[in-house]
């Protein structure tokens, strides 16, 4: 079971703070021109979206590497928050309500891992997609920060696994 640190959501919100402060294009241009700005958002969000898929009982390789990911991250963050300003370390409480993936809601998970990984390579936007996936793998299994988005995610995705694998 994939579990987070406080260090981990420390992590998931330096990597938030990073992309909305390089995103922020300031009050003027963003009320000149919300949808464009908004817009570039778009990979990031996308992606943090996948990183708490990935985070839902996802097995194999992907849900190897998520959680690898995710206890890198507990351990980074656990490290600066002790050594760095002398904080206290410890587990969070997970997700109060566990929906997990259908047949089909893995299928997807598996069709928007190669979508990620292809878009990480080929786009411009690599960076964003890359810190999206990340963000969301070690916010997506807190309760309190964004735990709150992995029902409707799951829902989506085995929604969505559920139409397409059965019209097949």
């Amino acid at each position: 079971m994939n579990y987070v640190t406080y260090g981990g959501v420390t992590i998931g919100l330096c990597l938030l703070a990073h992309q909305l402060f390089t995103w922020w294009p300031g009050r003027k241009a963003l009320t000149k021109d919300p949808a464009r700005h908004a817009a570039t958002l778009l990979p990031f969000l996308l992606s943090w979206s996948y990183g708490c898929l990935t985070t839902l009982g996802v097995g194999g390789l992907i849900g190897t590497a998520s959680s690898a990911v995710l206890g890198i991250s507990n351990w980074l963050g656990d490290a600066a928050l002790v050594w760095g300003v002398g904080g206290n370390v410890g587990q969070l409480a997970a997700r109060g309500t566990f929906l997990p993936l259908t047949g089909p809601g893995v299928a997807i998970v598996l069709v928007l891992t190669v979508a990620v990984v292809v878009s990480a390579k080929k786009s411009s936007r690599g960076g964003d997609i890359k810190r999206g996936a990340w963000c969301g793998i070690t916010l997506g299994t807190s309760a309190g920060i964004a735990g709150f988005a992995a029902v409707p995610l799951a829902q989506a995705a085995n929604w969505l696994g559920g139409t397409v694998y059965g019209a097949l």
